[in-house]
């Protein structure tokens, strides 16, 4: 007899406590909050609210008679599980799942949730639990019994036939030295592979964006890959690398990301470097954006943020991919196409239905190789080694001969013009 899969009751709160300008619209960062819980198996989100506050208190983070108020919800909705979508000291979650008798999780703890979920890769998996460790090291053990699993899970998940961290600091400690060996093992082999891609002359072209922007969606369209992509907040978790010819251009390696989110947990930044690491070896960043989003503009901004706080030079190009127009339709949609074609590095494009692909597929290679110049050539017989590099590097576009030598017609760029002038 199969054994049915246990369905965890969650609300999702969002303490916002009240300031002369919040950066973000409560209602939107209540709603990516939603969007994150829906990302782990197996949940049930009843309700969501917003909690407005004058301040956070220490010992319980919410005032007495609104924790009065939400534990009347949660008994009449049979919760289980709350997630609230900010920081949580340890002493404010013993507190609060004592007085709602409730499991809790904060924002941090939610997204190693989902993280956990979703590595693929064995260095994936390690800066999981890598970072799982650190965050655990300052909470009670086996507070994450509530989800449970009947896949194995990475150890600190809990759940039916899966081991439990140790209590002991001390056995995190030594855990978390055993792990970063075993990370520096699997980051030097990767090394040694991005070490052979070096000697090929492919340049990489980095996707990033927020999560959900449509990157892999987009990846899949440009490869013909099948990486996962769905509409869900970190559907992709590991880089995902895949050779893409272009038409006008050289060939590159396209490398997918783990999407960005604002307020990302610090922990997750540290963990999760090495994953990004891709970026800073890029030759060319795909910004891709949800333009149909209306957090958009401070999504761009968390992003951009992120790859400074990475270490992403400066001087890296970049393109701003302003993606899902299908969902834009009528003048809004025009607007936005008639906006990005003003600007320079901006490019409109449906990942879903191909609209702007090609001009996205041409404006890659110019950025990799320079604008194209068609030109004529006159060549005396006499210059068979020019002739033959021009063939060689398929630059004729067209070729007559005359009395006096050869008439061609190349397609090239400014460096490769100044490379034949050297011949």
């Amino acid at each position: 007899m199969e054994h049915e899969t246990r369905i965890t009751r969650a609300w999702v709160l969002r303490p916002e406590v009240k300031t002369a300008n919040p950066r973000r619209e409560a209602s939107f960062a209540l709603e990516e909050a939603v969007s994150l819980a829906d990302a782990l198996p197996n949940l049930d989100v009843l309700g969501a609210t917003v909690v407005r506050l004058q301040k956070l208190h220490p010992g319980m983070l919410f005032g007495s008679g609104k924790i009065k108020e939400l534990k009347a919800i949660f008994e009449a909705e049979e919760v289980e599980l709350v997630l609230i979508d900010g920081s949580v000291s340890p002493v404010q979650q013993r507190n609060l799942e004592k007085e709602w008798g409730v499991k809790l999780l904060d924002r941090t703890g939610l997204i190693l949730e989902i993280f956990s979920d979703r590595a693929r890769t064995r260095e994936g998996v390690l800066q999981v639990e890598m970072a799982a460790l650190t965050y655990q090291r300052t909470r009670l053990v086996r507070a994450w019994t509530h989800l449970e699993r009947q896949r194995g899970g990475l150890g600190f998940v809990g759940g039916p036939g899966e081991t439990q961290i140790e209590a002991d600091r001390r056995a995190i400690d030594e855990q978390l030295i055993s792990l970063r060996r075993q990370l520096a093992k699997v980051v030097k082999t990767r090394e040694l592979h991005r070490g052979a891609r070096a000697k090929v002359p492919y340049p990489i072209v980095a996707l990033v964006g927020y999560t959900n922007a449509g990157k892999s969606t987009l990846f899949n369209r440009l490869t013909g890959a099948e990486v996962f992509a769905k509409d869900m907040l970190f559907a992709t978790l590991d880089p995902t690398m895949r050779k893409l010819e272009l038409t006008d251009g050289p060939e590159v390696i396209l490398s997918d990301t783990v999407g960005f989110i604002s307020d990302l947990p610090t922990e997750l930044v540290a963990a999760f470097r090495a994953t990004l690491e891709e970026v800073l070896a890029a030759d060319l960043i795909l910004h891709v954006r949800d333009i149909s989003h209306s957090e958009s503009e401070n999504q761009a901004q968390d992003v951009q943020e992120i790859l400074t706080s990475l270490g992403v030079d400066e001087d890296t190009p970049m393109i701003e991919v302003w993606n899902k127009l299908d969902l834009m339709v009528g003048e809004e949609g025009d607007a936005l196409r008639a906006t990005a074609a003003r600007q320079e590095d901006i490019l409109a494009i449906s990942a879903i239905s191909g609209e702007g692909l090609d001009n996205l597929i041409e404006a890659v290679s110019v950025k990799l190789v320079g604008e194209r110049k068609t030109e004529v050539l006159s060549l005396p017989f006499s210059a068979g080694k020019q002739r033959a590099w021009l063939f060689k590097e398929n630059l004729v576009e067209a070729e007559e001969q005359d009395e006096t030598g050869f008439q061609i017609t190349v397609r090239w760029t400014a460096r490769q013009s100044a490379t034949f002038q050297k011949l």
